[in-house]
């Protein structure tokens, strides 16, 4: 890349990019005029990513095998892979704690747990676990916002503030999960590790969620305390969750942490009776199926992406990106930019962050913004426009659960009450300016020639030697068969 920086690259590469917003976007809007429920989930990403693809093939030169080969080395990139195969075990560990009844054990211990006058700030606290646990905000709202409708209506608060307050968590846990789809892209697509960005990250949703917490202390009390009856519980359920999450945190290798959590969820499921060995195996494969939407979308965004750079597309992207970035503050500015328009464009944070992951590690490497706040960046503001967007399944399925209690509500006056969403733009905003969230970077900085953190270098250098040694020996082998 460095050697075509200074090369203005071709802005018709960007086209497929176009024509999948164009797609999805358009089919949404189209839908929605019409009263389409979900209706920006009616034409499947996969199809509309697919088609783009398909005109990223006939915009490259060469012959067919020619173009496989540029989209092969996309799809088959280390770092797509690997996000692959950990969107595969977040799957099929999220299936089996829910089937083993750790979803429902965790909500109900943190309603029990959380003083009832407090009770909006204790939906907030609530999700924001279960979403940093489970890696789901869709999961995350429809376990919590019927119960936060019945306890609002029973206590006289306000239905938007409560659901309000249940997204906000949600995205909070999005934000911030190990498993969560976002925080494996976000990672992956800038080669840093998940402690370190969560790292970055924590000292950013950390503020936002204080200050949450506060506001909904104070508008959110109760006019009268309400009756939430017996909630019953299991703590021997909620460990596969605290399990995952401590682990992740100790710096312990993800895929090992998944597979633990999965066998933990399933021991304990197969041993309270939840689940049978059978239970325990279907589980498993409808966790993998699970994701197969952003399986697939990963798998041909990362193709059509080197098919994209190869033609010049990121190129002419990042020299026009220059006329606006004058420093590695206005880039992060940039890249938080690019992130949320692509999340308005496709109203989902995962695609938002594979479409635009690419571009981002680019202008990250030009402007020498630390991978690891690169991530946060595009996480941070991926989730903030996605809890936010009136379109986004966040917000239609919160505002379709409320209508079990006989309530009618448009997505749009939940917005007003998303306190957490719009803090936490704020705060993102200050840490660019104010990099009090940069402890990790400063402490072990980024080494840009070796392109791993200082303390990664010894490890890489390492590595590079055994792969050099192991070329030579092959080179040995070669010439002496010859």
């Amino acid at each position: 890349m460095d050697n075509t920086l200074n090369k203005k690259g071709r802005g018709s590469a960007l086209i497929p990019f176009l024509v999948f917003v164009v797609i999805y976007l358009g089919a949404g809007l189209i839908l929605q005029a019409q009263g389409t429920d979900m209706a920006f989930y009616q034409f499947p990403s996969v199809t509309a990513m697919f088609i783009a693809v398909l005109v990223a093939f006939c915009m490259t030169k060469g012959s067919i095998n020619d173009r496989f080969r540029i989209f092969a080395k996309g799809a088959a990139n280390e770092d797509v892979l690997t996000m692959l195969m950990i969107y595969l075990l977040a799957g099929a560990f999220s299936g089996v704690a829910a089937a083993m009844g750790g979803r429902d054990a965790t909500v109900n211990l943190g309603l029990s747990l959380i003083p009832v006058h407090f009770l909006a700030a204790g939906v907030f606290i609530i999700s924001a676990f279960m979403g940093t646990a489970t890696g789901t905000s869709m999961g995350t709202i429809s376990a919590i916002v019927p119960i936060a409708v019945g306890l609002a209506d029973k206590g006289g608060l306000s239905i938007p503030m409560m659901v309000g307050a249940c997204v906000g968590g949600a995205m909070f846990g999005d934000n911030l999960s190990m498993i969560s789809d976002t925080t494996i892209a976000a990672t992956r697509s800038q080669g840093c590790e998940m402690r370190d960005k969560f790292r970055v990250n924590f000292f950013i949703a950390l503020p936002a969620a204080i200050i949450t917490i506060i506001i909904l202390l104070v508008v959110g009390r109760p006019e009268v305390v309400p009756d939430m009856g017996a909630l019953e519980y299991s703590i021997v359920k909620v460990v596969p969750y605290l399990l995952v999450l401590i682990l992740a945190l100790l710096g312990m290798n993800v895929f090992l942490v998944l597979t633990i959590g999965i066998f933990a969820a399933g021991i304990i499921g197969m041993a309270t009776g939840a689940l049978d060995i059978f239970g325990f195996a279907q589980n498993i494969w409808t966790g993998f199926t699970g994701m197969n939407e952003v399986f697939f979308l990963t798998l041909f965004c990362g193709g059509m992406s080197e098919m994209v750079t190869h033609n010049g597309g990121v190129t002419w992207l990042i020299y026009k990106l220059r006329g606006m970035m004058k420093g590695n503050k206005s880039a992060q500015v940039g890249i938080a930019a690019l992130v949320s328009l692509a999340d308005c464009a496709t109203a989902n944070n995962t695609v938002a962050i594979v479409l635009s992951g690419s571009m981002a590690k680019d202008i990250s490497r030009e402007y020498h913004v630390d991978p690891r706040r690169t991530a946060s960046l595009l996480d941070v503001f991926s989730c903030v426009l996605q809890g936010a967007i009136p379109y986004g399944a966040q917000l239609l399925s919160a505002a379709t659960l409320t209508t079990a209690y006989g309530i009618t509500m448009n997505p749009t006056e939940i917005i007003p009450n998303l306190w957490y969403c719009w803090v936490l733009a704020v705060v993102g905003l200050l840490s660019i300016f104010i990099p009090f969230a940069d402890g990790v970077c400063r402490r072990n900085p980024w080494n840009w020639e070796y392109d791993v953190a200082e303390s990664g270098v010894a490890e890489k250098k390492a590595a590079m030697e055994r792969e050099a040694a192991e070329l030579e020996a092959e080179a040995a082998n070669l010439e002496a068969e010859l």
